[in-house]
């Protein structure tokens, strides 16, 4: 079996096993989703999904958060961890928005990257998840599974992952499939306990095994 043909059939039977996955972030506007990713970093989407609810309820803008001082932007978001400087991060972020952009989230993936605290993991994630288009977010659980069931070799850099995959994933199957790697790896291909191998739908093609 070749890595692209591996790749089809991953695809084609996490696609079968969860059907309906998304991002797991809470979100009814792209800035929002863009504050929200920033503060996942090291934190679960979870604890991010409750943390939020304060910030938006308080600034409910791109110009009203572009508004608050770093430190005020902290002493919410602080239960996710990095507060200080993922604050930073987002206040920085919103006067961008707000002064260059319109308050817009720009289109461009490039011009997403410009943004203070956005890298590529978050960038993919918008493009896919807002503007419907190819994109692959490789975080840390793409990198573990896409690493253990073979379709990339021993290669942990998320950019160099993101370029291997791009060679193997249909363009318009990456957002979805990373989705669907996230759900996979929370409750199957888990990190910190032995991988449920006897309840895993890849068992049969995956590396790990042997296969």
């Amino acid at each position: 079996m070749t890595k692209k043909q591996r790749t089809l059939e991953v695809i084609d039977r996490l696609k079968k096993e969860y059907p309906d996955a998304d991002c797991t972030l809470d979100y009814d506007q792209a800035w929002k989703l863009l504050v929200s990713v920033r503060l996942a970093a090291q934190c679960t989407d979870a604890r991010v999904n409750v943390v939020v609810q304060e910030l938006f309820a308080k600034y409910p803008s791109v110009d009203a958060l572009a508004e608050a001082t770093p430190e005020e932007i902290e002493a919410i978001v602080k239960p996710c961890g990095l507060g200080r400087s993922k604050a930073r991060d987002i206040s920085a972020c919103m006067k961008m928005l707000r002064d260059d952009f319109g308050g817009k989230i720009p289109e461009d993936f490039d011009a997403l990257l410009k943004l203070p605290g956005v890298g590529r993991k978050s960038a993919n994630l918008i493009m896919g998840d807002v503007f419907k288009k190819p994109a692959i977010v490789t975080d840390t659980h793409c990198i573990r599974l896409t690493n253990r069931i073979g379709l990339v070799d021993n290669i942990k850099e998320p950019k160099k992952v993101e370029m291997a995959l791009w060679k193997l994933v249909p363009p318009e199957e990456g957002s979805d499939f990373c989705h669907r790697l996230v759900y996979h790896g929370r409750e199957i291909c888990t990190a910190r306990t032995k991988p449920f191998c006897d309840k895993c739908c890849l068992e049969d093609i995956c590396k790990k095994n042997g296969v």
